[in-house]
């Protein structure tokens, strides 16, 4: 069988040597073309890449930021030293010789909210409550070293309820409203009390110093925590 012949080779030496040129330059075409494509996906690798990086760093910076302001804008919780009454004498406080007892049922106190005296066995959690709170069962709540800060909340708003409680370490303190009161804030430990006019008042500090978890209160090591609760508590 005669072989066909190759329609692309001549024996002519120069049109032979056009066809080696043509095909020359169609590889060299292709390979610009696939250099030119892979320079393309490279340069998207790469500005998706500063993108990608731009926006994390971005997040990155925001977190950060965050996470200062947070630490910085926060407030520190106040704290108090537990400690033995050191017989500070803050202007208005007074004291008293209320005896401890648990008792069953309602107690009439002479103080008005009560600074100590008989009381519930059970002990009232401490903590913010929106709703008056039994008298019996806060009294044992001071008999664990809590103050108990109550107000007439005809004549305290919302802006002196936080200043109240700018100045609350993180445990044994109770807040709650408190009908009858003869000033519009009174605070109580355990047989000491203090009556104020304003939330600013700057003996409300030095009260929390004087008898917050003070040693001399009956049973100072007790718990603030794992009693009852009462209604309105947040």
């Amino acid at each position: 069988m005669t072989p066909t012949p190759d329609k692309r080779q001549s024996g002519n030496p120069a049109t032979q040597a056009k066809i080696a040129s043509s095909q020359k330059q169609e590889r060299e075409q292709r390979r610009q073309e696939k250099l030119a494509e892979y320079q393309r996906q490279l340069a998207k690798r790469r500005r998706s890449k500063l993108v990608w990086w731009v926006v994390g760093s971005g997040a990155a910076v925001v977190v950060v930021a965050l996470v200062v302001a947070s630490i910085v804008f926060t407030p520190k919780p106040v704290t108090y030293q537990a400690q033995n009454s050191t017989g500070a004498v803050i202007e208005g406080v007074e004291t008293f010789s209320n005896t401890t007892n648990h008792v069953e049922g309602p107690v009439e106190y002479p103080q008005t909210p009560p600074a100590g005296g008989e009381h519930n066995p059970f002990w009232l959690n401490c903590g913010i409550y929106t709703e008056p709170v039994p008298n019996e069962n806060a009294v044992h709540s001071m008999e664990h070293g809590a103050i108990w800060v109550t107000y007439d909340p005809a004549r305290v708003g919302d802006d002196e309820l936080a200043t109240l409680k700018s100045y609350f370490p993180q445990t044994y303190t109770l807040l709650s409203p408190y009908e009858g009161l003869d000033s519009p804030i009174v605070l109580s430990a355990w047989n000491a009390q203090l009556k104020l006019d304003a939330a600013d008042d700057p003996r409300i500090p030095e009260f929390f110093t004087e008898y917050w978890r003070s040693q001399n209160a009956p049973e100072p090591l007790a718990a603030c925590s794992g009693g009852v609760d009462a209604p309105g508590r947040q």
